[in-house]
């Protein structure tokens, strides 16, 4: 490689050879360190063609460089110019692709640990514009009625115009306790919306259930972390104890504004309602980013009837989920059209506390179905709502009779477990509620 790089340099121009020389010789080493270990253990035996080599390019980048140095209005280093360089090259691969400096890949792990301060939203870049994902659970930003697909236009005193996700990150986190102004465009809007919100230390709890109704059981997953799937197993057994006669006539599996999170989480909860099958499988150009995940004869959930609830804040690790259960016909897709992100990212440590964030890979369904930019589309198509109840009409019945004779049926159903406040507020839940009592009735008749 050095010596095809010398050839490569004694045929540029001498007014632009000194700036290619450090450019390269800062360049190159990055190279190195970007590539996984399994890579770097395979020695290579082919000398690399010169001629593949961008010599214009090469050319170009060192005079833009040198331009930069001499005229630009205020001194930059050269160690400034060569990270911003980095950080572009990156950045115009994906959105999710990105040089992470120390400050930038420290912010990275706490998301991964689960704390941080903040205001708890997953965000991405879609048409250049910083776009909400979804947000978190019990977080300011999800009081606040933040949605996803929200664009965010402003942060503080800053336009968002231009700016880099990881900019726009670093913008938005902050000691908790502290205030931050953004605008944010919905679509459908005039005019933006200006909130204020009080930053907190972001501890998000993955998974809450409950019982909807006699016998119908509400699994929620926020976001996938280590201990998700452990989580959801343990609420699925105390929702079947506190069950009349042990056992569940349905569950609702709740993944709607889920950003994603930790790979094998995912697959463990998919393994909770699978007994056979594949679950997932990444493609891409290194040999270690191939992976196959399937199914454990063991299902805690075993085959209990099941809806699952995805909308446009559904992505990443959600969509896997939603997919396998969908391929392998484990369960009915409700709600919207999902997010659509099914890439896969490896994190890189550079030296000096640094990090490279790459996409490697994408995801796809145990039926071939790539997840990136296509998202999972529901078997049954519900919008978001609110289910407003009609009591103005007065109709006289029976059981409105004073002294009427009460049947035995009528006694068992007002002993029944009250149904949760939380179908009230929610349409998607209610109809996935709904379906799951009807196709008890049809199973029932088939038997």
């Amino acid at each position: 490689m050095t010596s095809s790089v010398t050839q490569v340099l004694s045929k540029v121009p001498s007014n632009v050879l000194a700036p290619a020389r450090r450019c390269l010789a800062t360049l190159l080493p990055v190279t190195v360190l970007a590539l996984s270990p399994a890579a770097l253990a395979a020695p290579s035996t082919a000398e690399p063609d010169i001629d593949e080599l961008p010599l214009e390019e090469i050319q170009t980048f060192a005079e833009v460089f040198e331009h930069i140095k001499r005229a630009y209005v205020d001194d930059v280093d050269d160690r400034t110019l060569l990270r911003n360089a980095m950080r572009g090259m990156l950045s115009e691969l994906d959105p999710h692709s990105a040089y992470l400096d120390e400050e930038e890949y420290r912010n990275l792990r706490e998301s991964t640990e689960g704390e941080f301060g903040g205001i708890g939203i997953e965000v991405g870049m879609k048409n250049n514009q910083l776009t909400i994902i979804t947000p978190i659970d019990d977080t300011p930003a999800s009081r606040a009625g933040l949605k996803s697909r929200d664009i965010i236009i402003r942060i503080d005193d800053t336009s968002t115009d231009g700016i880099s996700m990881h900019e726009a990150v670093n913008l938005m986190r902050g000691e908790p306790g502290s205030e931050l102004e953004i605008s944010v465009l919905r679509s459908g809007e005039d005019s933006p919306r200006e909130l204020t919100l009080t930053r907190e230390a972001i501890h998000s709890e993955s998974v809450k259930h409950e019982l909807l109704s006699k016998g119908y059981g509400y699994l929620r997953i926020s976001q996938f972390q280590t201990r998700t799937a452990e989580q959801a197993q343990n609420a699925i057994e105390e929702m079947v104890d506190n069950a009349e006669g042990g056992h569940l006539d349905g569950l609702v599996l709740d993944l709607r504004n889920n950003p994603g999170g930790v790979l094998q989480s995912a697959v463990d909860i998919a393994d909770l309602f699978l007994d056979h099958g594949r679950v997932v499988y990444t493609e891409g150009r290194l040999n270690n980013s191939e992976m196959s995940f399937s199914a454990t004869p063991t299902t805690p959930a075993g085959d209990v009837p099941l809806v699952v609830l995805v909308n446009g804040g559904s992505a990443s690790a959600a969509e896997i989920v939603a997919g396998a259960l969908q391929d392998q016909r484990r369960g009915v897709i409700m709600g919207t059209e999902s997010f659509g992100k099914g890439s896969v990212q490896q994190v890189m440590p550079l030296g000096d506390n640094e990090g490279l964030k790459l996409t490697t890979a994408l995801y796809y369904t145990p039926n071939g179905r790539s997840i990136q930019a296509q998202g999972i589309k529901p078997d049954v198509k519900v919008v978001r709502g609110r289910l407003e109840i009609d009591d103005s009409r007065f109709e006289l019945r029976e059981s409105d009779l004073e002294g009427h004779l009460r049947s035995q049926d009528q006694a068992a159903e007002e002993s029944e477990v009250t149904t949760s406040e939380r179908l009230r507020d929610d349409y998607q839940l209610s109809e996935a509620l709904n379906l799951l009592k009807a196709l008890n009735v049809v199973g029932r008749r088939g038997r």
